[in-house]
């Protein structure tokens, strides 16, 4: 049988709001789990036109205890190169009304999600946790 139903957890970090200035979503848990993807989803930009004086920038770090945190590197997410701690770069028009996957693969227990708003944007957006091969399986 394919059963991904129990072998996942989903959990929100943001719901669904429309956020215009900066944040930083801390202590994103991972205990039990041995993989994690973050899921960014991103409705039209309300503000000025998206572009350099305008954007959104994340960063994404990790940490072993939930304390020090350091800014994760390319080796640690799936598909996605970090330049200067950014894992993503929403600047453009066409780059809103997206989902954005972060898939983490780095050994560290807590994340840390920080979104920078620059200049005047206003765009809806929700961030789900999914967490996947868990150490015990089935997952409540």
């Amino acid at each position: 049988m394919k059963d991904l139903y129990n072998k996942l957890e989903a959990t929100s970090v943001l719901d669904p709001i429309a956020i215009d200035t900066t944040a930083i979503h801390t202590d994103i848990d991972l205990q039990g789990f041995n993989s994690a993807l973050l899921l960014v989803n991103c409705g039209l930009d309300a503000g000025t036109t998206l572009g350099a004086s305008h954007q959104f920038v994340f960063t994404l770090k990790d940490s072993a205890d939930g304390v020090t945190y350091a800014v994760v590197e390319t080796a640690d997410m799936l598909d996605l190169t970090v330049v200067a701690g950014a894992v993503i770069t929403i600047d453009a028009v066409g780059e809103d009304n997206s989902i954005y996957k972060l898939g983490y693969v780095g050994g560290k227990r807590y994340l840390e999600l920080t979104y920078t708003v620059t200049g005047t944007v206003s765009m809806p957006m929700s961030i789900v946790l999914i967490k996947g091969d868990p150490e015990v399986s089935p997952v409540d």
